[in-house]
């Protein structure tokens, strides 16, 4: 918060337009340090979508055939 104050530090004495216009120009400058469009990872954004793609259908079915497979060689 120091970095903040240093490079645009609000004066008391200054009138209530000047203080809003070092204000919006600190406020500015946070926004630019943190990439507020950066969304954060939710895996629930990427859930369902694969739905009704055939290729993502046969991927599935070969790891499930793979699975079928390996319990069955482990259960002998």
């Amino acid at each position: 918060m120091n970095n903040f104050r240093q490079e645009g530090e609000i004066v008391p004495e200054a009138t209530l337009e000047e203080r809003v216009v070092k204000l919006e120009s600190l406020v500015d400058m946070v926004l630019q340090r943190v990439n507020v469009s950066v969304r954060k990872k939710d895996w629930r954004r990427t859930a369902g979508m694969f739905d009704g793609d055939p290729l993502m259908r046969e991927i599935i079915e070969e790891g499930q055939r793979i699975r079928e497979e390996d319990r069955r060689k482990t259960s002998l």
